[in-house]
């Protein structure tokens, strides 16, 4: 006969009126089933923007056969005419949508800011306001999921993938914690957002118009030159700084970033290759160590703005600064021989520009700041 379970329980006890103590033994939970080659996670999905894959495999093309007309077929006018443009809009890019806007490395006049305005219309870059925000996001979250061009992806997404596909989700929701309300507060910056799709067309008309207007030459050939073949040379021009000059070079002033220093790549985007102090340093106007205009004309270009008084406030780099960073983070191919004090914080968070919130107080107090105004 099965025992009664009460002559159990009490049999187990001394007390019968203390509760039995029962010892369980500890389960572990259950495991989660892992599917081999099934990712835990959901993957970011490619959503593909047909409109610029489309208008890419357009221009590149046509621009090499622009190049052919150049050299060939085109009066010597046209040629002066389309490295003109080239240059100009490159100031666009470099000298006002990056180092102004982007960064506010140094102050601009209203005259300078209108020129410079129109100068990175004619780039058809995306407007002044979208391209500052995506290059801030790009410096304070460089080469993660939040870079737009992030350089970890290979190449060809830093070089134009990146705008063949629609944005990774961390691009927008991180990118709305960077501080935009200069560039609000522009008008300069925001009449160009509001019009933009009205203005972006005279970019292409009216450097093509000019060239057949002028001196006669055929509607085709400046159409193909001074149209497609320099925006195409533009636009490599600037993705060459989020691709080539993320993986070849030297890396002297923080080695433990992926931005490097790129002489190719600082001759064709006019001082934009020099990466890899550009990005310790993103509050300087030279955007480089370099004394120089060799390779940095955007530089250039800003000191004539400063000596005619457009341009004002320029900030730069303390030449006792960039030895302690040199020192403290560089992979070690500049060697500084002087006997400086190496104290001071690990390289942190990254930052956009001047402005930036995360700036080290040790920066703002240990820079150089040309062309000072008293009055904005």
């Amino acid at each position: 006969m099965a025992p009664n379970l009460a002559d159990l329980v009490l049999s187990n006890s001394e007390d019968p009126m203390k509760p039995v103590e029962y010892k369980v033994r500890p389960v572990d939970p259950p495991k989660p089933k892992i599917i081999k080659g099934q990712p835990s996670q959901p993957q970011y999905q490619w959503k593909i923007v047909w409109r610029n894959v489309i208008l890419f495999l357009y221009l590149h093309p046509f621009a090499i056969y622009g190049l052919y007309l150049l050299v060939t077929a085109c009066k010597i006018k046209t040629i002066y005419w389309v490295l003109a443009l080239v240059f100009l809009a490159g100031q666009g890019i470099t000298s006002g949508a990056h180092r102004l806007w982007s960064h506010r490395a140094y102050k601009a006049r209203l005259p300078l800011r209108i020129f410079l305005c129109i100068l990175q219309t004619m780039s058809v870059q995306t407007p002044i306001y979208d391209w500052a925000r995506d290059h801030r996001v790009h410096h304070k979250f460089t080469d993660t999921d939040a870079d737009p061009h992030n350089a970890k992806r290979g190449f060809f997404f830093s070089h134009m993938g990146w705008l063949m596909i629609k944005k990774h989700k961390d691009v927008s929701t991180k990118g709305k914690t960077i501080d935009l309300s200069d560039l609000e507060a522009d008008p300069v910056v925001m009449f160009q957002k509001k019009y933009y799709l009205i203005l972006m067309p005279f970019a292409f008309l009216i450097p093509a118009l000019v060239p057949w207007y002028f001196w006669g030459e055929t509607l085709w050939n400046s159409w193909h030159t001074a149209g497609i073949l320099r925006y195409t040379y533009s636009l490599n021009g600037t993705w060459l700084v989020n691709s080539a000059a993320h993986i070849w070079g030297m890396r002297p002033y923080d080695k433990s970033i992926k931005p490097t220093e790129n002489y190719l790549v600082a001759f064709i985007a006019f001082g934009e290759g020099w990466h890899n102090y550009h990005h310790a340093f993103p509050w300087d106007y030279k955007t480089a160590e370099l004394g120089n205009y060799r390779l940095n004309w955007s530089t250039g270009f800003i000191d004539l703005m400063a000596k005619i008084g457009w341009a004002y406030d320029l900030k730069t780099a303390s030449l006792d600064i960039v030895k302690k960073r040199i020192k403290r983070t560089g992979d070690g191919m500049i060697q500084v021989k002087e006997d400086i004090d190496t104290l001071g914080r690990e390289h942190e968070d990254c930052i956009w520009g001047w402005g930036d919130e995360d700036m080290k107080e040790e920066d703002k107090e240990d820079l150089r700041v040309f062309n000072k105004l008293n009055t904005e």
